[in-house]
């Protein structure tokens, strides 16, 4: 049904880009969930793109053993019975049978294995970083600051349904924040996660960009994507970290080298702190429906 479900998503996908050009593959590549969507968020990473398809490869052997698997035993409900076979075999063992499902569960297993601890080392193994971006998850919401960048630093929250419809009208519901992560395209990002000292445990996860790490508070965890497409990514806490867990997003806004930059002056202004000014206190927003 996974499998069905994945080429029913895949084609739908293609055929949405065919009649719609453009448009329909800019919101195909758009880091967000979409309605009656099939599968995984469209990959905008090259890790992504590399756990969509060992996912698929993988669905397609699980696929394949469930169907040996009901195959075998729809031939014993029907060979086997009382009626068909009143005398039973005393027959106990197959020595080659015996082999075969031990060594051919040994050899999916190993092929299976093979390709998903290079996948892991291709996750874990954080390239030269062009940008770092140090993410702490808060209660509830997340702080973002620029170490490369002297002292940018701001927070970033999600807009109620009052300011929503005011601010960004056409970001998603419950997605939408007041500041997005804002960082270069086709450039390594070395993301560090961390949380405050309240003792909750958060996860920053994007989804189009193969990632998830969790947020602990006095540890430094690390990951990293590179975004190859322009746009804007949502993603949310993965962990459930307490009464506002749902509305804690998180919007990272992929742009150009020159957008970037011009991005990095304003924002040095906009956020700009003295080093004795504490941080502000979140407030819960109004309203979450």
């Amino acid at each position: 049904m996974q499998v069905l479900s994945r080429l029913i998503g895949v084609a739908a996908g293609a055929l949405a880009v065919l009649m719609g050009g453009s448009a329909a593959l800019a919101q195909t590549i758009m880091g967000q969930p979409h309605p009656r969507q099939l599968g995984l968020q469209a990959a905008a990473t090259p890790v992504m793109e590399d756990l969509v398809t060992f996912h698929d490869w993988l669905l397609v052997i699980i696929t394949v053993i469930t169907a040996f698997v009901l195959a075998l035993l729809l031939i014993c409900m029907v060979r086997f019975n009382r009626r068909r076979n009143p005398t039973p075999s005393r027959t106990t063992h197959n020595t080659f049978i015996e082999v075969i499902w031990t060594v051919v569960p040994i050899m999916i297993l190993t092929g299976i294995a093979i390709p998903s601890f290079k996948l892991l080392f291709f996750q874990q193994n954080i390239p030269p970083a062009d940008l770092t971006i140090k993410a702490q998850g808060n209660q509830w919401y997340w702080s973002y600051s620029y170490p490369d960048n002297g002292k940018l630093e701001f927070d970033s929250r999600m807009l109620d349904e009052t300011d929503r419809p005011k601010q960004k009208p056409n970001e998603p519901r419950l997605l939408a924040v007041d500041n997005d992560v804002v960082v270069p395209v086709n450039k390594v990002v070395r993301v560090q996660v961390t949380a405050d000292a309240s003792g909750v445990i958060h996860s920053f996860a994007v989804p189009a960009f193969g990632i998830k790490i969790d947020a602990v508070p006095g540890r430094l965890n690390e990951t990293w994507f590179k975004a190859e497409h322009e746009g804007i990514y949502y993603g949310q806490c993965s962990e459930l970290c307490g009464r506002d867990h749902a509305f804690m997003p998180i919007a990272v806004r992929v742009v150009s080298d020159a957008e970037f930059a011009t991005w990095v002056e304003d924002a040095k202004k906009k956020f700009a702190r003295e080093d004795s000014a504490p941080t502000a206190v979140a407030a819960v927003p109004a309203a979450m429906q």
